[in-house]
């Protein structure tokens, strides 16, 4: 068990019953604290994308293809106003929430509000699977607390009955202390005894962060829900905060702004300074940079 023993954030992918169900289990809790760290996350804003994060790893190891990317896009009224997260199919996750600073004081249960800072609005997600043409599911914010808006996505937009469990538990001086989740889908085949069964199990499962601050991996957590019907884990997977923003890749999207628009900022006389949403990383160009790759332009 290579990924416990290193503490390593990883994801496990598993049957039940059969494969009449099928699950994903994760944990995430250094992903979530390197998006803390890059984007300097509240802790509220922190559990939100935690937990984005995580449903975002699991969702992304559902896809097939080396190059398949998966982004969920959550548009709300709430002051956060909304997260970004892609995905793919390796584990690979990277995200960020519209204002990171958001404070609010605990919900009705004394938790933190992630409800409340997403608010009212839209859950979209988009799969480029290398078809001509991107899968774009889309669905209404149940209630913003994202695992029931991704367990909502799957029945009305793939029609995929699922239980999605996600959860971030911070630590008194706001880093992240635990953070994973959990994806169980009915295949179609799901006998009605296997489905009411799993419903009644599901009733009874503590919540996913404090099975883990509990110790529990993602094989004992599936094992705590599964383990009546037959658990098979078929594979495990590392889940890492990855960004694949580069020099060269800002380079090729400032040169594709096009000539007008370079010899403007050459003109400005100033170093610019380029922001990757996903990482927070800066890069800045000096106004001589901008003037090669105006050149580079001018020959292209």
């Amino acid at each position: 068990m290579r990924f416990q023993e290193e503490g390593t954030d990883y994801l496990v992918r598993a049957t039940a019953a059969g494969g009449q169900v099928r699950a994903f289990a994760a944990t995430t809790r250094n992903t979530v604290e390197q998006a803390r760290k890059a984007h300097n996350t509240s802790p509220v804003a922190t559990a939100a994308l935690g937990r984005l994060l995580t449903g975002g790893a699991m969702m992304g190891a559902m896809m097939k293809g080396e190059k398949d990317l998966l982004t969920i896009k959550i548009e709300g009224d709430g002051p956060i106003k909304g997260m970004m997260v892609t995905a793919d199919s390796q584990g690979r996750v990277k995200g960020y929430a519209f204002h990171p600073q958001v404070m609010l004081p605990p919900n009705a249960k004394g938790k933190l509000d992630v409800g409340g800072a997403l608010g009212v609005g839209v859950l979209s997600v988009i799969k480029d699977l290398g078809m001509k043409e991107p899968y774009v599911g889309q669905t209404i914010l149940v209630s913003g607390e994202v695992a029931e808006d991704l367990t909502y996505y799957f029945a009305t937009s793939e029609q995929t009955p699922s239980s999605v469990a996600l959860g971030v538990l911070m630590n008194r001086e706001n880093t992240v202390r635990q953070a994973g989740g959990f994806i169980l889908q009915m295949m179609p085949q799901a006998s009605e005894e296997v489905v009411s069964g799993l419903e009644q199990k599901l009733k009874e499962v503590r919540s996913v962060s404090r099975l883990l601050d509990d110790g529990k991996v993602p094989e004992m957590i599936l094992e705590s829900v599964l383990g009546d019907w037959g658990l098979e884990v078929q594979s495990r997977m590392p889940v890492e905060f990855y960004c694949n923003c580069s020099r060269e890749r800002i380079e090729k999207a400032l040169a594709s702004v096009g000539r007008q628009e370079l010899q403007s900022m050459v003109d400005d006389g100033e170093t610019i300074q380029v922001n990757c949403h996903f990482c927070n990383q800066n890069y800045a160009f000096t106004v001589e940079e901008l003037r090669g790759l105006l050149l580079r332009a001018g020959t292209g």
